[in-house]
């Protein structure tokens, strides 16, 4: 594509000149110009050729001078449109001027073509680089707003509206170490006397892992939906996610499924963290593990199932490893024994506080270091 070129100048005699010494490179597409005699034709023929690649402009020139026209160029917004000023040798103050309003260069009259070549040559050079440059920011920019939109669906995958009941009280929350994560939390009622609760953390981050994670988000609650026992749900989720497993990515994650009858809670654990007991009397007990692998690795496999029982106000602290595994800027961990702390102090208090509390005290061990990993939270409480 040749290199269009707007010459300014009132001077009659320069484009036949300018047109005589480029005819060779005009011939073979490599230079196209465009002429004005004014600052005023100048801007028309800005907006005739929006592909004009640089200006070439006199400054001294009636109706409007070369410095004016600076002034309107930098009015379009165009970074990448640089103007080169022909000026008398010797004129230092319309120079120095030139160059204070935005020039990026100057040749002399009379003028030296191959001086001239040579700023031609240097100009397209620094266009092409801000163009490459803006071109970068655009794809930024789109890359962005995609991953705003990823992350807006990826919030709408987990609840963000917690049931109003008398007889149990959830609350969760989420935040991704990048704009979208693989973590998921997510509950459900099952029939009138059974509710379900399932968390889980993708190995992987970013869009693979949010892509993941609501296809393993949406066969646990298929699965977990149609009434099946923990670990019946766990065994199969575990063939679906096989199946659909690409890069030998896969999910920790943890179902349990509520009796809201009886406090009965069944659970089945694929390789997550376990869980936390918070007692009504404040003492707190990590529940025990089924040692079964994470989901995705091998189809086929068990899962293990065990029970708990909840008195009225116990709660249940379901969490992903961010929160253990939280840095501060010493690349010192919060720890399990710190979770397990935290929660001695929150006892007693609701599922939200409890969570929000948490989530608290891991940003201030952190204090100001940049997130690892995701951090996801899910609490409940039984009322009885």
């Amino acid at each position: 594509m040749a290199i269009k070129i707007l010459s300014v100048d009132d001077e009659p005699d320069l484009e036949l000149l300018i047109m005589q010494k480029f005819r060779r490179d005009i011939r073979k597409g490599i230079y196209e110009f465009v002429f004005a005699n004014n600052g005023y034709q100048a801007l028309d023929r800005l907006n005739e050729h929006p592909d004009i690649d640089f200006i070439l402009s006199d400054i001294n020139m009636p109706e409007m001078d070369g410095l004016t026209l600076l002034d309107r160029v930098k009015e379009l917004n165009r970074p990448e449109l640089k103007t080169v000023m022909v000026t008398a040798y010797g004129d230092m103050d319309n120079l120095r001027t030139a160059m204070n309003r935005g020039a990026f260069d100057f040749v002399n009259k009379p003028i030296d073509f191959k001086d001239l070549e040579i700023t031609i040559n240097k100009t397209i050079e620094q266009i092409q680089q801000i163009r490459e440059s803006l071109r970068q920011r655009d794809q930024l920019v789109s890359i962005q707003q995609d991953l705003n939109v990823a992350k807006s669906i990826q919030l709408s995958l987990v609840p963000s509206e917690f049931p109003d009941r008398t007889d149990l009280e959830v609350f969760g929350m989420m935040k991704a170490a990048k704009d979208v994560g693989g973590d998921l939390y997510d509950f459900f009622q099952i029939d009138d006397e059974h509710f379900g609760f399932v968390i889980g953390d993708v190995a992987g981050k970013g869009v693979p892992g949010a892509i993941f994670m609501a296809l393993s988000r949406t066969i646990i609650r298929t699965t977990g939906r149609d009434g099946k026992s923990a670990e019946l749900c766990m065994a199969e989720a575990n063939d679906l996610i096989c199946e659909e497993s690409i890069d030998s990515m896969f999910v920790t994650a943890f179902y349990g499924i509520l009796n809201l009858k009886t406090g009965l809670f069944r659970y089945s654990n694929a390789g997550h963290c376990p869980p936390y007991l918070v007692r009504k009397d404040g003492s707190v007990e990590m529940l025990p593990t089924t040692k079964n692998m994470a989901l995705g690795v091998m189809d086929g496999m068990p899962y293990g199932l065990k029970s708990v029982q909840l008195s009225p106000t116990d709660t249940i602290f379901l969490y992903t490893d961010g929160v253990p595994e939280a840095m501060n800027p010493e690349s010192q961990i919060y720890t399990d024994e710190k979770v397990g702390a935290q929660l001695k102090e929150l006892a007693g208090k609701s599922p939200k506080e409890v969570s929000e509390g948490m989530a608290e005290d891991v940003a201030r061990h952190a204090n100001g270091a940049d997130q690892s990993d995701d951090i996801t939270i899910l609490c409940f409480e039984f009322k009885g």
